[in-house]
C-alpha cells in the first residue's frame, strides 16, 4: 500500500477531530474578504496547535493532550435527511480532488525492486516506506536512510482526507458533530454586543428549533466562544480595546477574544514577500463551496464522464458490427475495433475530459493572493487566538462535559445491570422506532433518544477519543458495544466496535493487541446489514492503515479487495490501487499480483473518467508484463494505453504504445490485428498532421538490416537469339563461401599475371554482390553511371496483408571536394533526398536517381524482398540511410466500397521511414574483444563513387551444354565494351583451362578442306599408300601454353574502344571423364587511363557441360626384339613397338553409330612414331559398340637437335585420305593444355608422396633411389599418343560428324597407360598398433634391375641333322646383350640353367649348352656385345633356347638381378633327322 509522511497514528487522529461552527456578522465577513478569505478559511491553516495540552480525567489524572488539531467550519444548514450514501455533489467533489492531484512529470525516479523486478515510479513527493512507524520527525530520517522504497499515491490520501471531511454527521456517533461555536462580530459595529445576542440567539435557533437535521450539535449546552475582530487599517483600535474590555466584563475572560487583523495596506511594503499558507486548503474548501451551492454547475459530471466513452464506443460497434464495444466490460477483455473510427469518435471526448483536467490554480478559485493584508504579526495573532480558544475555552468544556457524563453513569451503577436492561424491554426504554412498529429489532432502523443511557456511554467515550484519553474511550465504547448488541441495534454496534478497535490501537505502549476482528465485524455490519457503503469504507481505510502498519499486508489488500463494488467506480479504483501496493510490500513480494490489480485499478479510473490515473496504472503494470511472454497481456495494456494517451491529446505516446502490438510478435486474430493496424494508422497520421517534413519511424513491415544485399553494376542482358550472355553475378545467385573463395584464387591469377607474377599489396577481391558474409569492412567502390540494387529483406509479422507505396530508398551523399567550389562548407556538401521524398517532391536527378516502387503488397505473415535501385551521375561519398514508403492496410474484398470507406482508407496512408543499421561482425582478436562484445563495422551500405570504368559483356554463340568425352567442338566468343571508356588487357583464367583454346595467331588460318567438312582441324588431302612414313613437324612449346593458367586473349589493337565489339572462335574440348562438369570462366580487363581507384574489373561466365562416354585408349610400349642390323629403316637408334587398344565405350544415348579412328599422332621431345606396322591391311578401322581394334607402332628416337628451344616433335600417320596437322590449331593446343594439366598433378601426387616418404631414410632406401634413378633413365619414353577420330551421330534424321581427339603419355616402357583417368580406391581403415612392429624385411633389389640389358638370341630355325651318321647335333647361336642404360653394367650369364616353367616344359628341353657355360663381363654405357654359344642336340624335335640366366647389376652396387626372360617370346628350333 502506498505510503505518506503521517503516520498512522497522526492520520488516525487528525481523522477524527473537534468540530468548532463559525457565525460571522456582515461586517467581520467585510473585514476577513479583505483578504479573499472568509473567517473559517482564514483560520484553517493555524488550526493545529504546536504546543501541548491538559486535561484532568474523572479520576483527577492529568492526561497529555499532544499535536492537537481543530476543525473549524462556517455553519451550513440543510434541512435533508441523513442518507448512506454521498451526495452527488459529495462525489464530485472527490472525483475533482482526485483528477487534480496528477504525479509531476519529469519527477525524480523511484525504483523499487520486487523479486526479479524493478519497478519504476515516478512521483514528486516523499516516500516513508517502512513497516513500522512512530513519530513523524523519525520516520523523516528513516526515509533517507531505509533500504525500502514505496510509491507514494498522494491522490489517494487527498482523496482520503477529503472523504473524511466530507463524511455526513450521523446520529449513531457524535464525533463530527460540533463541539463549540464561534461568533465573530467586527469592532467597526456601531453595537457589537448587540450583534453578539443575535449571533448567539441565531446558535440557539439552529440547534434547538428543530428545523435543520444538520448541522449536528455534540451536546445540548453548545460551547459559544466571543471573538471580537479588530481591522487595523480601518478601525479605532482604543475603541476595540473598549469594546473587549466590556466582553470580557460579560462573558468572562476565557470566553471571549480580540483578533486584531489587517495591519498591511496595499501601498506599503509592496516589496515584502508573505507566505500564502491558505493555498492547500483553499482548493478544497473551494470545491467544498461549489458543491454545496446546487446552482453550480458541476465541473465533472461524474456519471456522464464515467460512461460517456463506453457509450460512444459502445454505439459505435453496434453500428458497425451489430456487437457491444463498451469499456464496461472485463478489464482483460480487448475491444475488437472492427475500423479506425473508434478513435474518430474518442477525439470528440477530449472537450468533456479538459474540463476535468483543469490546472490547480485554475480550481483554487480566488483571483489574486490571499492574505495581502495580513503581516507575519497578524498570522502570529491568528495562532495565538486559536491556541488561547482551545487551552481556555474547548479543552475546559470538554473536562467539564467528561465530567458530568461520568458522574451520571456512575450514579447508575447502583442499579442492577440485568434489572436495567430488563426495564428497558419491557417498557421500551425511550426508543422509537424510526419506521413502524412491525419492523423486527434486528434491524439497524432503531433509534435511541438523545438522553438515552447508551448513547451518553458513547458520547462520553466520543469525547474521551476527541482529547487523546484512548483507554478510557475504550471501556467505554466496550461497554457501549455491549448494550448495542443486545438490543439488537447494530448500526450503533458497528460504530461502537470501529471506535473500540481504534482506540486500542491508538494507547499508548499497546496494552491489548489491535482487534482487528472487530473491524471486520463493523465493516461487515456497515456493507451488509446496514447497506451504508461511507461508513463501511471509512472503517476500510482506517483498518488497513492500521494492518499494513503492522507488516500485515495481505490482511490489508484482501481488505481492500473486499470493498470494491460496482456502486463507484473511483473508490473501487483507489482502493484496488492500494491493494495492489499491498502485494509488492509483503515480505516477499507478489508482483504478478500487483499488475494485476493495477490493470483492474485502470480499468476502473478508466470508467470512473479519471483517464490519467488509469493510465499511470496501465504503464506500472506493463512493467511486469513487458517481455516476460505475456503477449496477450502485452497487447491489452498496449492497446489500452494507445486509447487512453489518443483521449489525453497524448498522440506520441499513443503511438509508441500501438507501435509495441504490432512490433510484437502478436498471438492475437487477424481481425484483431486488423483493428490494431487501423487504430495505429489512425493515431499516427493525426500525430504527423501536415508537419511530414521529418518523417517518424514505422513499425511494420520488419526488416532484417543483416540480410540486406547490396548489387554493383548493371544487371545481364539475357540470351539474345543465339547468344548466351556469361552468367557472371546476380541477385537471383545464392553466395557459396566455397564458391567465393575459388572466385578470388583466379581473380588472384589474373592480377599476378597481370602484374609480372606478383599480387600488388593493395590487391582487394572484386565483390560485386555484398551480404552478410562477405568482407564488408571497407568501402565498396561503386562506378558513376552504374546502378547500384539493394535488396532489402521485409516481413510482415501480421496475419493481415500490407501495401506499400511509392518505396524508394533514403541516402546521403558527399560529393569530392576536388570538384566543388571553395567556399562551399561540408555541410552544404552533403545532400539527402529525405526532405523531398517526405514531401512528395520529385527530386533533381543531378546526384543520383532514385527508383520508387509505386506498390509492394505483402501478404500475411510474408517475407518479402525488395530490389531497390540508385543511379550516381557524380563522385563522392553514397550513404544509404534506410527506406521510405507510405503504409497502409491492405483493403481486402469483403470490406464495403462505399465513398465514405475509400474516403476513410485514404486517411489510412501514413508516409514513414525506416532505418537501415547493419551491425557488423563481433570483434574477437584483443582481450578486450573477447571480453566484451563489440562489433566491427559493416560498410555495404556506404559505397563510394568512382570515376567512369570500362564495362565489357560476353557472349557465347553455338556454344554446347553437352559433349562427348574428347570431342572438339567449335564455339565463337563475342566482346562487347558498352560504356565510354576504352578497355585493354584482357585476360581469362579458368578451372578447366584443358577445356578451351582461342588457339595461337600462327597456326589459326583453317585450311579448304576443314572448312568445307566443317571441320575443326586442319587437314590436308593425302594418298593411302601402304607403309607410309609418318610425316614430322617440329613445334616449339612455346607456340601454344603460357606459364601460367592464365590466357591473353588475342583480339585486334590489344584495346576495345567504346562501343565496340570483336567476335573470336573458341574450341572445345569435353574433359576426359563422363558426368556433369562445372566449368567457371573469369575474364579480366583494365581501363586504359591508369591511377583510378578500381584497377581492374571482372566478369565471370559458369558452365554446365554434359559429357558421355567415347572410346577408351590403352597404351603400351615395350623394346623391339629386331637387331640393328636387321632393321634397316631404324638407323642408328633404338626402336621400340607402341601397341594401342582402342575400344568404343559408348553406350548409344547419345545417338552414336560408328567411330572411325582417322589418325594415330605423336608428340614428344625424344620419340616419334615411325610407321604404322599393323598386319591388317586396311587402314580404316571402324569401330561400333563395344567393339575393339588393336594396333601396333613402330618408335624410333628423334633425331638430335641443337636449339637452345626445347621442341616437340609431331608425327602423324593418317588411317584414311586425310592427314590432320596434329601441330596446329585446335589439336596441338589441347596437347599442351592437357599435358599441363596432367604434369601439375602428377606433381602434386610426387610432391605429397616424397614429403611422405622422406622421414626416416637409411642407407638401404638412398641405394635404392639411386639405382632406381639409373633403370628410370634407361626405360624413360616420354613418348605422348594422340589419337584422332571421328563418330557419326543420327539426330533428328540426320547424319552428324563429330570429331575428337584422345591423349595417351607414354611414360615408361612396359607400362601401360591409359586415357581414362583410374578412379581413385578409397583406403581401407587401418587397425591402431599398440605392439613395437617388426623390423623391416631386407629389401630385395627392384625389378627394374632387370631391363638394364636386354637380350637377343640368332640362331637358324629349322636345322637338318643325320643323327645316324653322327648322334651329336651341334648348334651355333648367338647371344646379343645391349646395355640399354647410361651407366657401366656388370653381366653374369649361367648356362647350366633348367627351366620349370610348365609352358616350357611341354617342349623338349633335353638338348645341353656345351663350351664354357659361365661367363662374367662388363658392358660400357649403351654397349652392344656378341657372344658365340653352342647347344648340343641328342635326338630331332622342337626345342626351346630360351634357357640362359642372365644377371645384370650397375657397377658398384651390390644387388643383382636376372634379366627378364618369362615375358620374351620362347626361342624355339626345329631339329630334323636327316
Amino acid at each position: 500500500m502506498a505510503q505518506c509522511v503521517q503516520s498512522v497514528q497522526e492520520f488516525v487522529q487528525d481523522s477524527f477531530v473537534p468540530m468548532v461552527a463559525v457565525l460571522c456578522s456582515e461586517e467581520a465577513e467585510r473585514v476577513t474578504r479583505k483578504n479573499n478569505l472568509n473567517f473559517a478559511e482564514l483560520l484553517r491553516p493555524f488550526c493545529r496547535l504546536t504546543s501541548e495540552g491538559h486535561i484532568r480525567d474523572p479520576n483527577n489524572q492529568v492526561q497529555v493532550v499532544k499535536n492537537l488539531r481543530i476543525c473549524v467550519n462556517n455553519v451550513v444548514i440543510s434541512p435533508n435527511t441523513v442518507s448512506a450514501a454521498l451526495s452527488p455533489a459529495q462525489c464530485r467533489l472527490l472525483n475533482e480532488v482526485v483528477l487534480s492531484c496528477q504525479p509531476q512529470e519529469g519527477a525524480v525516479t523511484n525504483m523499487i525492486t520486487a523479486g526479479d523486478y524493478d519497478l519504476n515510479f515516478s512521483d514528486h513527493s516523499l516516500k516513508a516506506s517502512t513497516p513500522w512507524y512512530s513519530a513523524w520527525k523519525e520516520t523523516l530520517l528513516e526515509v533517507s536512510t531505509s533500504k525500502h522504497y514505496t510509491a507514494t499515491t498522494p491522490w489517494f490520501e487527498t482523496y482520503r482526507e477529503n472523504f473524511l471531511q466530507s463524511m455526513p454527521a450521523s446520529d449513531h456517533e457524535f464525533l463530527n458533530h460540533y463541539l463549540a461555536c464561534l461568533l465573530v462580530v467586527s469592532s467597526t459595529e456601531t453595537v457589537p454586543v448587540e450583534h453578539f445576542l443575535k449571533l448567539s440567539q441565531e446558535q440557539h435557533r439552529i440547534q434547538h428549533s428543530g428545523e435543520y437535521t444538520n448541522p449536528k450539535w455534540f451536546i445540548p449546552n453548545t460551547l459559544k466562544y466571543y471573538v471580537l475582530l479588530h481591522d487595523m487599517s480601518e478601525g479605532d483600535e482604543q475603541r476595540a480595546d473598549a469594546v473587549y474590555e466590556d466582553m470580557k466584563q460579560r462573558y468572562g475572560s476565557q470566553g471571549c477574544y480580540l483578533l486584531k487583523l489587517n495591519s498591511r495596506t496595499f501601498s506599503a511594503e509592496e516589496d515584502e514577500q508573505i507566505p500564502d499558507p491558505w493555498s492547500q486548503y483553499l482548493q478544497r474548501s473551494n470545491m467544498h463551496n461549489q458543491d454545496v451551492l446546487e446552482d453550480v454547475a458541476p465541473t465533472v459530471n461524474i456519471t456522464a464522464v464515467e460512461n460517456n466513452i463506453s457509450e460512444v464506443d459502445c454505439h459505435h460497434s453496434i453500428e458497425k458490427d451489430g456487437v457491444s464495444n463498451s469499456l464496461e466490460n472485463h478489464p482483460l477483455q480487448l475491444e475488437t475495433a472492427s475500423s479506425s473510427g473508434t478513435l474518430h469518435t474518442l477525439s470528440a471526448v477530449n472537450a468533456d475530459l479538459k474540463k476535468g483536467a483543469r490546472d490547480p490554480e485554475t480550481l483554487a478559485g480566488g483571483a489574486g493572493s490571499h492574505g495581502a493584508c495580513l503581516t507575519l504579526n497578524d498570522h502570529d495573532h491568528i495562532r495565538q487566538f486559536i491556541q488561547e480558544f482551545t487551552f481556555r475555552g474547548l479543552l475546559p468544556h470538554i473536562e467539564k462535559n467528561i465530567r458530568q457524563l461520568n458522574d451520571q453513569l456512575v450514579s447508575r451503577k447502583g442499579l442492577s445491570r440485568s434489572l436495567f436492561t430488563a426495564t428497558k424491554k419491557w417498557f421500551g426504554g425511550g426508543k422509537v422506532p424510526e419506521k413502524s412498529i412491525s419492523e423486527p429489532k434486528s434491524t439497524f432502523g432503531l433509534l435511541y433518544p438523545p438522553e438515552a443511557p447508551e448513547l451518553q456511554i458513547r458520547k462520553m467515550a466520543d469525547l474521551c477519543f476527541l482529547v487523546q484519553h484512548y483507554e478510557l474511550a475504550y471501556s467505554c465504547y466496550h461497554t457501549a458495544k455491549k448494550d448495542f448488541l443486545s438490543d439488537q441495534a447494530m448500526l450503533y454496534a458497528a460504530g461502537a466496535l470501529e471506535m473500540a478497535a481504534v482506540s486500542a490501537f491508538l494507547q499508548a505502549g499497546a496494552p491489548r493487541p489491535y482487534p482487528a476482528h472487530y473491524m471486520d465485524t463493523a465493516i461487515q455490519t456497515y456493507r451488509d446489514v446496514c447497506k451504508n457503503m461511507v461508513l463501511a469504507e471509512r472503517c476500510a481505510l482506517l483498518s488497513a492503515e492500521i494492518l499494513k502498519s503492522q507488516g500485515k499486508y495481505s490482511e490489508a489488500a484482501t481488505l481492500l479487495i473486499k470493498m470494491t463494488s460496482e456502486d463507484s467506480d473511483l473508490r473501487s479504483a483507489l482502493l484496488l490501487e492500494q491493494a495492489a501496493h499491498c502485494f509488492i510490500n509483503m515480505r516477499n513480494p507478489m508482483v504478478r499480483k500487483f499488475a494485476f490489480h493495477m490493470i483492474l485499478a485502470g480499468h476502473r479510473f478508466s470508467k470512473a473518467g479519471q483517464r490519467r490515473h488509469a493510465l499511470r496504472c496501465y504503464y506500472q503494470a506493463m512493467q511486469v508484463y513487458k517481455e516476460r511472454g505475456w503477449s496477450l497481456a502485452e497487447d491489452h495494456i498496449n492497446f489500452t494505453i494507445g486509447r487512453q494517451s489518443f483521449t489525453l491529446r497524448q498522440p506520441e505516446n499513443a503511438v509508441i504504445a500501438f507501435r509495441q502490438i504490432l512490433t510484437n510478435d502478436s498471438r492475437q486474430t487477424a481481425t484483431q490485428q486488423g483493428a490494431f493496424l487501423r487504430e495505429y494508422l489512425y493515431v499516427y497520421k493525426s500525430v504527423i498532421g501536415g508537419n511530414e517534413v521529418s518523417l517518424p519511424q514505422l513499425p511494420l513491415p520488419y526488416i532484417h538490416s543483416s540480410a540486406t544485399r547490396v548489387y554493383f553494376g548493371h544487371e545481364r542482358r539475357l540470351a539474345e537469339g543465339e547468344k548466351q550472355a556469361a552468367t557472371h553475378v546476380s541477385l537471383d545467385q545464392e553466395y557459396d563461401q566455397d564458391l567465393a573463395a575459388m572466385w578470388c584464387h583466379l581473380e588472384e591469377q589474373l592480377v599476378a599475371a597481370a602484374n609480372r607474377g606478383i599480387v600488388p599489396v593493395t590487391f582487394q577481391t572484386t565483390q560485386c554482390c555484398l551480404n552478410s558474409q562477405t568482407d564488408n569492412l571497407r568501402h565498396p567502390l561503386a562506378v558513376v553511371e552504374e546502378p547500384i540494387i539493394v535488396e532489402v529483406t521485409f516481413r510482415n509479422p501480421l496475419k493481415v496483408s500490407l501495401s506499400l507505396s511509392n518505396l524508394s530508398l533514403v541516402w546521403r551523399f558527399t560529393a569530392d571536394c576536388a570538384s566543388q567550389s571553395k567556399e562551399k562548407t561540408t555541410e552544404e556538401l552533403s545532400i539527402t533526398n529525405e526532405e523531398n521524398l517526405a514531401l512528395g517532391i520529385t527530386q533533381k536527378d543531378d546526384l543520383v536517381t532514385t527508383e520508387v516502387i509505386p506498390e509492394f503488397n505483402m501478404g500475411s505473415e510474408e517475407t518479402k524482398m525488395a530490389r531497390l535501385r540508385l543511379l550516381p551521375h557524380r563522385t563522392g561519398q553514397l550513404n544509404i540511410v534506410g527506406v521510405v514508403y507510405s503504409l497502409a492496410a491492405a483493403s481486402s474484398g469483403e470490406m464495403a466500397t462505399s465513398t465514405e470507406d475509400q474516403q476513410t482508407s485514404d486517411l489510412m496512408v501514413v508516409r514513414g521511414r525506416q532505418e537501415l543499421k547493419i551491425r557488423g561482425p563481433r570483434l574477437n582478436q584483443t582481450k578486450e574483444d573477447k571480453m566484451s562484445v563489440r562489433h566491427g563495422p559493416d560498410l555495404r551500405l556506404d559505397p563510394i563513387i568512382t570515376p567512369p570504368m570500362p564495362l565489357m559483356e560476353v557472349f557465347f554463340l553455338q556454344f554446347p551444354t553437352a559433349l562427348l568425352c574428347g570431342e572438339i567442338r567449335k564455339a565463337y566468343v563475342e566482346f562487347c565494351n558498352v560504356s565510354s571508356v576504352a578497355l585493354c588487357g584482357l585476360r581469362v583464367v579458368s578451372t578447366h583451362p584443358d577445356f578451351f583454346t582461342f588457339g595461337s595467331q600462327a597456326t589459326t588460318p583453317l585450311s579448304p578442306t576443314s572448312a568445307e567438312n566443317c571441320s575443326a582441324y586442319k587437314t590436308l588431302v593425302t594418298a593411302t599408300e601402304p607403309g607410309l612414313v609418318a610425316s614430322e613437324i617440329l613445334v616449339s612449346a612455346e607456340d601454344f601454353s603460357q606459364s601460367s593458367g592464365v590466357m591473353e586473349i588475342p583480339i585486334d589493337g590489344c584495346t576495345l574502344q567504346p562501343g565496340e565489339s570483336t567476335q573470336l572462335p573458341l574450341w572445345l574440348r569435353g574433359p576426359d571423364q563422363e558426368g556433369v562438369h562445372e566449368i567457371n570462366f573469369l575474364f579480366y580487363y583494365e581501363s586504359t587511363s591508369k591511377g583510378n581507384k578500381i584497377s581492374h574489373r571482372v566478369l565471370r561466365h559458369t558452365v554446365f557441360i554434359c559429357t558421355s562416354r567415347s572410346l577408351s585408349v590403352q597404351a603400351s610400349a615395350c623394346r623391339s626384339s629386331v637387331p640393328l642390323h636387321h632393321s634397316l629403316d631404324d638407323k642408328g637408334g633404338n626402336g621400340a613397338l607402341v601397341f594401342i587398344d582402342v575400344e568404343n565405350i559408348n553406350t548409344s544415348e547419345a545417338g552414336v553409330r560408328e567411330f572411325h579412328i582417322v589418325q594415330v599422332s605423336s608428340s614428344s621431345q625424344h620419340w616419334r612414331l615411325h610407321k604404322c606396322i599393323n598386319p591388317a591391311k586396311d587402314k580404316d578401322c571402324k569401330l561400333i559398340s563395344r567393339e575393339r581394334a588393336k594396333l601396333c607402332f613402330r618408335a624410333t628416337r628423334c633425331k638430335p637437335h641443337h636449339d637452345a628451344i626445347e621442341k616437340y616433335t609431331f608425327a602423324d600417320l593418317n588411317l584414311g585420305n586425310e592427314r590432320i596437322i596434329s601441330s596446329s590449331t585446335p589439336c596441338g593446343d589441347f596437347f599442351f593444355r592437357g599435358c599441363r594439366t596432367s604434369e601439375s598433378q602428377q606433381v602434386d601426387v610426387a610432391s605429397s608422396r616424397t614429403s611422405s616418404s622422406s622421414k626416416n631414410q637409411g642407407p638401404t632406401e638412398n641405394r635404392a633411389s639411386a639405382i632406381a634413378n639409373i633403370v628410370k633413365k634407361c626405360n624413360e619414353l616420354d613418348l605422348n599418343i594422340i589419337v584422332i577420330w571421328k563418330a557419326y551421330v543420327v539426330e533428328d534424321n540426320k547424319q552428324l560428324i563429330l570429331e575428337g581427339q584422345l591423349h595417351v603419355a607414354l611414360q615408361t616402357i612396359g607400362k601401360e597407360a591409359s586415357s581414362l583417368t583410374p578412379r581413385e580406391e578409397t583406403q581401407e581403415m587401418v587397425l591402431l598398433k599398440f605392439k613395437s612392429e617388426l623390423p623391416p624385411p631386407v629389401v630385395l633389389p627392384p625389378a627394374e634391375l632387370s631391363q638394364l640389358i636386354k637380350t637377343n638370341l640368332h640362331y637358324p630355325e629349322t636345322y637338318t641333322h643325320p643323327f645316324v651318321q653322327d648322334s651329336l647335333c651341334v648348334v651355333p647361336v648367338t647371344l646379343t646383350l645391349s646395355n640399354c642404360s647410361l651407366a657401366q653394367v656388370d653381366v653374369i650369364i649361367d648356362l647350366r640353367h633348367k627351366s620349370t616353367d610348365p609352358e616350357s616344359m611341354e617342349v623338349h628341353s633335353s638338348f645341353t649348352w656345351v663350351g664354357q657355360t659361365q661367363y662374367k663381363l662388363q658392358l660400357k654405357p649403351q654397349e652392344v656385345l656378341c657372344l658365340t654359344l653352342r647347344a648340343c642336340f641328342l635326338q630331332a624335335g622342337v626345342y626351346n633356347l630360351n634357357t640362359p640366366q642372365v644377371f645384370a647389376k650397375p657397377t658398384g652396387q651390390g644387388a643383382i638381378c636376372e634379366t627378364s626372360q618369362q615375358t620374351a617370346i620362347p626361342a624355339l628350333i626345329i631339329i630334323n633327322n636327316a
